[in-house]
């Protein structure tokens, strides 16, 4: 399922760079100005069944509603709409509600006032490209209340140490970059981080090569239709 309550985005780090949503090629596929959606109240809309003379949510309970997933849920241009969006999420307590961010940093602005150690049906994902936001971003979003933590490595622009942030995370996704103009992944960088999890105990998952994969010491293009099948076929995730 999925929940786009506002839409529209910008660049906010490297890993925006060439995004194909809102980097270069917006004109075609997205926009950089934010805005509400008329799905925003979607999660609570009710549809009647007169034969069951019943009245049920149109989303169906049990589900994990992927939220966001063309924006952030923390750009700044949403802050007042954020207020009534989590309460629609408090609503839902049958939805478990996901989303990814850039903006970590910005958690704690339009938080609701209930939220004390964080609501069990939210996941947050925090996204980092490198070292440097890594250890820019992992500290704040550590030490946040929140119940359900995970990380998305991707685009991987460089290697990573994630030993210091892996308390608490229940999940590590790695991908390379994709687009015409993606930045290379090195296989290597995958298989440490793998290392690190497995050393851990985190689940890790190599979700996708991205277009430009090193791996021994060759470059391959890789098409966007078999980015995550090859990554899967390498077999190296930890479940």
């Amino acid at each position: 399922m999925v929940w786009e309550p506002w839409t529209g985005c910008y660049k906010v780090s490297d890993g925006c760079t060439n995004c194909y949503y809102y980097g270069p090629y917006s004109k075609r596929c997205g926009q950089n100005e934010i805005v509400k959606t008329d799905d925003f109240y979607k999660p609570i809309e009710t549809i009647y069944m007169p034969r069951k003379k019943i009245t049920k949510y149109k989303m169906e309970s049990g589900k994990t509603v992927n939220t966001c997933f063309t924006t952030d849920f923390f750009i700044s241009e949403a802050d007042e709409w954020r207020i009534e969006a989590w309460n629609i999420i408090k609503q839902r307590p049958d939805l478990h509600f996901f989303f990814i961010t850039k903006r970590i940093d910005r958690f704690p602005i339009s938080l609701p006032n209930d939220w004390g150690d964080g609501y069990d049906n939210v996941t947050i994902g925090c996204t980092v490209e490198h070292q440097e936001i890594a250890d820019y971003r992992l500290p704040l979003f550590l030490s946040y209340p929140i119940k359900h933590r995970i990380l998305a490595c991707g685009p991987l622009l460089g290697d990573i140490n994630l030993t210091p942030y892996l308390h608490g995370i229940e999940y590590v996704s790695t991908g390379g970059e994709s687009g015409r103009d993606a930045r290379e992944c090195d296989f290597n960088w995958i298989l440490n981080i793998r290392e690190q999890c497995k050393n851990a105990g985190v689940p890790f998952e190599f979700r996708s090569t991205g277009s430009l994969l090193r791996k021994d010491d060759v470059i391959t293009k890789i098409n966007p239709k078999m980015q995550h099948r090859i990554a899967s076929d390498l077999n190296i995730n930890i479940i």
